[in-house]
């Protein structure tokens, strides 16, 4: 009996529609595209820190991988190309009482199937405050903090997270909540979580490329099955962001030890066709894989001289 007959009479789900296998698919581009395999961050043990404060007294921190809004460096709107020219390279902070025009142009999410034009749906500040005013949690942390998208695991792990823990620590937070959006930053915020972890600060990481976090090694992790680019929710759905953060404060307070992992119940759309897109190799073909290339080269060049004048 052919496949499409048996899912059919079994009900069954077709086999695209499971979460998307980032680290093969990002290796077999990169290789397509001339680079070598990147090599993702891989850790059998794993700490955990239970909390010690319920939600309703705790204070909880934000990390983020969305960049604030510079109109010095190019296209930064939504569906803007990548544009590496609006990276940052060292940890920053925000005031959680004002509002802030955070972007992920600098970034790979996905562009077909995400326009980037909620911010909510990637930095879920304001459903932090709408549960604070519901009591669910005492109080926000009075800053965010934004974690660089190093592609280098020694960056990230000897400089970015021991100034990242040294800053939720000046805030004296109960929790952290970590957002990343790409690729890699899935595996930052995965080795920053493990990081606070071990020095006793519990987390729990929301995101979308399941198979990236849960090969680091992370304590507590909500996945959403959605397209890159939208770890708190669907854009313009408040109650699609209040329930994604709701699921994330229940996985907060509920886990009883590492490697604890929760799917949110909530689909992007019906078919979930979606999946199939990212790095298709079949589907973007030699030509525009040449384009590509000299594309990517292009922003590593961008990036290499920023990196080199922030030095």
């Amino acid at each position: 009996m052919a496949t499409d007959a048996i899912d059919a009479a079994m009900g069954f789900a077709p086999d695209y529609d499971s979460p998307v296998p980032y680290m093969q698919r990002t290796r077999d581009y990169y290789k397509a595209i001339g680079y070598d395999p990147y090599r993702w961050a891989h850790y059998i043990e794993v700490p955990f820190a239970p909390m010690t404060r319920t939600l309703s007294e705790a204070r909880i921190g934000l990390i983020t991988t969305a960049a604030p809004y510079d109109p010095a460096k190019g296209d930064q709107g939504p569906g803007a190309p990548y544009n590496s020219a609006a990276k940052f390279y060292e940890v920053y902070s925000g005031d959680t009482s004002a509002e802030h025009d955070l972007r992920i142009s600098h970034i790979g999410y996905d562009r077909k199937h995400t326009t980037a034009t909620d911010s909510h749906s990637w930095f879920p500040l304001h459903a932090l405050r709408r549960a604070v005013a519901a009591g669910r949690i005492k109080e926000i942390a009075p800053r965010f903090h934004g974690a660089p998208t190093n592609r280098s695991h020694r960056h990230t792990v000897t400089t970015d997270c021991p100034e990242l823990l040294k800053r939720v620590q000046e805030d004296e937070v109960d929790a952290v909540l970590l957002v990343p959006n790409c690729p890699v930053c899935h595996q930052t915020c995965s080795l920053v979580a493990r990081h606070l972890e071990a020095a006793g600060i519990p987390t729990v990481v929301m995101g979308c490329a399941k198979d990236i976090v849960e090969h680091c090694g992370v304590p507590r992790f909500l996945f959403s099955d959605f397209p890159l680019g939208n770890s708190a929710g669907k854009p313009h759905d408040q109650a699609s962001q209040d329930a994604t953060l709701e699921l994330a404060l229940k996985v907060l307070e509920s886990a009883i030890g590492p490697r604890t992992t929760v799917q949110s119940p909530q689909r992007w759309n019906a078919d979930g066709l979606w999946k199939k897109d990212y790095y298709d190799l079949e589907a973007i073909g030699e030509a525009e894989l040449q384009r590509r290339r000299d594309e990517f080269n292009r922003q590593k060049e961008i990036a290499r001289s920023i990196r080199e004048k922030a030095a």
